[in-house]
């Protein structure tokens, strides 16, 4: 008898390096819009079922490796985390890790 294959799953570390993980992300991302949020957000379902951005599409653990990975909450499914993001970061033009600004409202969702 074989044993069946352990599933693994792909995350992001808090260092923006993939991993393997027994245990599923409990939070999908947008790696070009550097922008995170719940698995049942309806803005990123809505993208998802137009068949946009798959391949951009990561995972975290939670939500502290997200934000040390660089990525900012979704207005549209975490809008609290996102007011809290939004007015901690000042006028200073905020840029990604990847020389990037992140998304706006309305500019794409993860």
């Amino acid at each position: 008898m074989t044993a069946a294959p352990t599933r693994t799953y792909r995350l992001l570390g808090p260092d923006g390096a993939p991993y393997r993980s027994a245990v599923p992300g409990t939070l999908g991302g947008h790696r070009r819009g550097r922008l995170y949020g719940r698995l049942d957000c309806p803005s990123a379902a809505r993208v998802l079922a137009r068949g946009g951005y798959v391949r951009e599409r990561v995972f975290f653990a939670d939500e502290a490796t997200a934000v040390a990975a660089g990525y900012r909450p979704c207005a549209v499914c975490l809008p609290e985390a996102y007011g809290r993001w939004k007015a901690g970061r000042g006028t200073g033009g905020a840029k990604g890790r990847d020389g990037n600004r992140p998304a706006e409202d309305g500019e794409g969702s993860f």
